[in-house]
């Protein structure tokens, strides 16, 4: 018997060539269906990732432009003072109370925002646009409305407004409210909380829709409150939007760096790291530095990162459960 009748004559043989040639089909269909998505994914690596690696080879280095000469391997000598310089330290301390103000004060503004729209009324779609358009504006434009048309203490509307409620008291020293200078971080937490606020109500109202109305009712026709279902029902329904919600806003505004630089320059104590990032690389020229303070601003923002993925993920299983 030949070798090539040996191999036919071989007990599932014959079986296991067409299951290769399954296979085969399979795995050749899943590349057709992946191949149109490579050049975006090839673009993807070349505009994000390869620029994150160089950034990672510069963090070790001790580069200053001013002494290219002098260029030299540092180690880990970069992070330790990101961690340890009292500015660079500041900076971070800043960076965490305004994502955490920022975040908390939005949701709590957007969660009523978001009750309210829920309601059934006249204009309703009207309201809906109104509140969602903060969002939509350039966050430059944005801060420099809030900078020259609002907080301006010459001719800003805040300061304009007090000095007609002023006068209604017949007084003719009204007073005059600097928030740029007087509570520059709270210039900032503000103007911040108004472009952010719509995002998170536009979360909120998405789970309120989809809240279980039979529930609801029959919390109703038991005579339950609407405190009492808005604490016992709603809100239970509405933790993973609220984490959604307070987990991705975070991802933005700890990278803020527009409202800072447009409304105070990070001046008295309003810088945070994304603006000491950029004095350390544009005004102190030290790359290497600059480079392990973005490195550090990355990590946390993939931290946050993964927890807002493992909870979109949590949601889309709880939709499909349905």
């Amino acid at each position: 018997m030949t070798t090539a009748t040996a191999r036919i004559s071989r007990p599932g043989h014959t079986a296991a060539k067409p299951a290769r040639t399954a296979k085969s089909r399979e795995r050749a269909l899943a590349w057709a269906r992946r191949a149109p998505l490579l050049p975006a994914l090839l673009f993807l690596i070349v505009v994000t990732q390869l620029p994150f690696v160089v950034t990672l080879i510069i963090s070790f280095l001790n580069w200053n432009s001013l002494s290219p000469t002098k260029t030299a391997f540092a180690g880990l000598e970069n992070y330790v003072t990101v961690l340890t310089d009292p500015d660079l330290r500041q900076a971070i301390v800043t960076t965490i109370v305004l994502t955490v103000s920022v975040v908390l004060a939005s949701l709590l503004i957007g969660l009523g925002l978001a009750l309210l729209l829920d309601k059934k009324f006249i204009g309703r779609g009207l309201a809906r646009t109104l509140l969602i358009a903060p969002f939509l504006v350039v966050p430059v434009a944005a801060a420099l409305i809030w900078k020259h048309a609002l907080l301006n203490p010459a001719y800003g509307l805040v300061n304009g407004i007090l000095t007609w409620i002023w006068s209604l008291f017949g007084s003719s020293t009204p007073p005059q409210l600097d928030l740029l200078s007087q509570a520059p971080l709270a210039a900032v937490v503000v103007s911040l909380v108004w472009q952010w606020t719509p995002f998170m109500m536009l979360i909120l109202l998405a789970g309120l829709q989809s809240r279980p109305m039979d529930t609801v009712e029959a919390a109703q026709m038991d005579g339950a409150t609407p405190w009492a279902i808005f604490r016992h029902l709603t809100l239970p329904h509405l933790r993973q939007y609220l984490e959604l919600g307070g987990l991705l806003g975070a991802i933005y505004i700890v990278q803020n760096f527009d409202s800072v630089f447009t409304l105070t320059a990070g001046g008295l104590g309003t810088a945070n790291l994304p603006y000491a990032i950029y004095q350390t690389f544009y005004y102190a020229n030290e790359y290497g530095l600059a480079s392990a303070a973005g490195v550090v601003v990355v990590i946390g923002t993939i931290v946050v990162a993964t927890f807002a993925l493992r909870t979109v993920f949590s949601l889309f299983k709880k939709e499909a459960a349905r």
